[in-house]
């Protein structure tokens, strides 16, 4: 993330390499069920570095995307000028892990005062269950894993496009670590 100034304010962006990414693959109703296009993004160009099931498509990713009949042909490269500053974008993509996590830190509880008889319980989940029926309830919510989800984050802005070299800037923050790959739709 970095920030750019707009209008006399400071607007914090994130950067995004955004292609060029390729349609690998076009699927129709007629002969896979349904329509699609299958996207690849970042070539692999180093024969060496390929795996016997990646040869036919020598991509780093590939991800399918649902479309209407007839909507696009294979071959063609999607990059930075699909979109125009100021368009509404919505990312998606995988959030940061961040591992084996308390319930207070989870799911927000509150914890336990901190007063006289909580001596090394005042960050703990409390019950669990009750006498009836002597077991815990499906869907307690409780320690776990914490993070490595897939998350949506809507209604982003476009404030610059660099059609050079394939970067948008997004207004706000996207989901995950840098190097994550994500998905941006318009």
């Amino acid at each position: 993330m970095t920030q750019i100034f707009q209008n006399e304010k400071v607007v914090p962006i994130t950067l995004v390499q955004a292609g060029p990414c390729k349609i690998t693959q076009v699927k129709t109703k007629a002969k896979d069920g349904y329509d699609a296009v299958q996207v690849g993004f970042e070539e692999i160009t180093k024969r060496k570095k390929l795996t016997k099931s990646r040869k036919q498509k020598p991509f780093f990713a590939l991800r399918e995307f649902r479309t209407k009949e007839g909507q696009s042909e294979a071959g063609i490269v999607l990059d930075v000028s699909v979109f125009e500053e100021g368009d509404i974008v919505r990312v998606s993509g995988i959030s940061k892990g961040k591992g084996f996590q308390g319930a207070v830190k989870r799911h927000g509880f509150s914890g336990r005062n901190q007063s006289h008889g909580v001596k090394h319980e005042h960050r703990t989940l409390g019950s669990t269950g009750m006498r009836f029926p002597q077991r815990v309830i499906k869907g307690r919510r409780m320690p776990g894993r914490m993070g490595s989800e897939r998350v949506t984050v809507k209604n982003l802005k476009i404030a610059r496009v660099d059609k050079e070299n394939n970067i948008l800037a997004i207004q706000g923050a996207v989901p995950g670590r840098p190097g994550t790959l994500l998905e941006i739709r318009g």
